[in-house]
């Protein structure tokens, strides 16, 4: 192997964003006056990473709303209180000793270099990876890259394996405990997205249909069990969900983003209800004056609004 090949390639700034950043060092001293015992915020002063957390998953959704809407303004604004969120929990830490907000820029910098060695080079993760030069070159379109992926987070399990041994060893507990697959899919996030997860999980490891037809072949199975149930049972719920968990794999198979799907769809239904409801309106009514036919016809009329656009 060549010298260069060797050595880790640092990564080269893109000049038109790479640059210090003042407003950054300055907000992060501003939350530090927030939480400074004399002088601070008691309200800041307070918080827990426990008593913010749910702050964490709502600006989070603002901020995709922002993104979905295309409005620069509102994005800027929503992706500021997502920052918000992290300096504040990053600070939080700093107080109780745990770590910095630098600590967690420096973790995430070296998570995402080595998660990239096809652009920056990153000979030790490569080679702790199992992965040869011609592996990462090869990583060319962005599926290849997502399969390059895996395969670098599929190492990093394995220390964090060896790191969790350690720790059950210190609690007088088996270090050999077996992690499971799923241990570290959030219970706390959205249905759809945990199903997701949970399902790009087990087929990292083979536990998966031969094609998309499979999958559509479960679907039908699923909906001839769920109505098979009885009506508004709890196996009525259960066969529902996994219905619905079918879906979201023939989602995956096809590249698509189920979460996503169906926010557009809530969004597009949105749209259209509010269109029926303007144009019962501008008849001097309410929506809730018209019968199911009057309600289909406000309904197409919406649908054909839209498409004209």
């Amino acid at each position: 192997m060549s010298e260069e090949a060797t050595r880790t390639p640092q990564p080269v700034p893109n000049p038109a964003t790479a640059a210090n950043h003042p407003e950054f060092n300055a907000f992060v001293e501003t939350i530090a006056t927030l939480r400074n015992p004399n002088g601070g915020c008691p309200w800041d002063l307070k918080q827990t990473h426990q008593s913010t957390a749910k702050n964490m998953i709502e600006e989070a959704y603002e901020a995709v709303s922002a993104i979905d809407e295309g409005d620069a303004d509102h994005m800027r604004e929503e992706l500021g209180d997502v920052l918000l969120e992290v300096v504040l929990q990053a600070q939080i830490a700093a107080d109780a000793g745990e770590f910095t907000i630098d600590d967690v820029a420096h973790d995430v910098n070296e998570k995402i270099v080595r998660r990239h060695p096809h652009v920056f080079g990153a000979q030790a993760a490569m080679e702790a990876a199992g992965l040869s030069e011609e592996e990462v070159a090869s990583a060319q379109t962005a599926d290849e890259v997502v399969d390059l992926w895996d395969v670098i987070k599929g190492h990093e399990r394995k220390l964090k394996d060896a790191a969790r041994a350690e720790k059950l060893r210190a609690a007088g507990l088996d270090p050999n405990a077996p992690r499971g697959l799923l241990e570290d899919a959030s219970r706390e996030q959205p249905a759809l997205m945990r199903a997701q997860e949970v399902s790009r999980k087990t087929v990292s490891v083979g536990f998966e249909w031969e094609s998309t037809e499979d999958v559509w072949a479960k679907v039908e199975e699923e909906i001839a069990e769920f109505k098979a149930a009885e009506p508004r049972s709890a196996e009525a719920e259960l066969e529902f969900g996994d219905i619905l968990f079918a879906l979201v794999n023939v989602a995956r198979r096809e590249h698509l983003d189920a979460e996503t799907c169906l926010r557009r769809t809530c969004d597009k239904f949105q749209r259209r209800w509010e269109h029926m409801e303007a144009t019962a309106h501008a008849s001097g009514k309410r929506i809730d004056d018209y019968d199911t036919q009057a309600l289909n016809d406000l309904w197409n009329a919406a649908k054909k609004a839209e498409s004209a656009q």
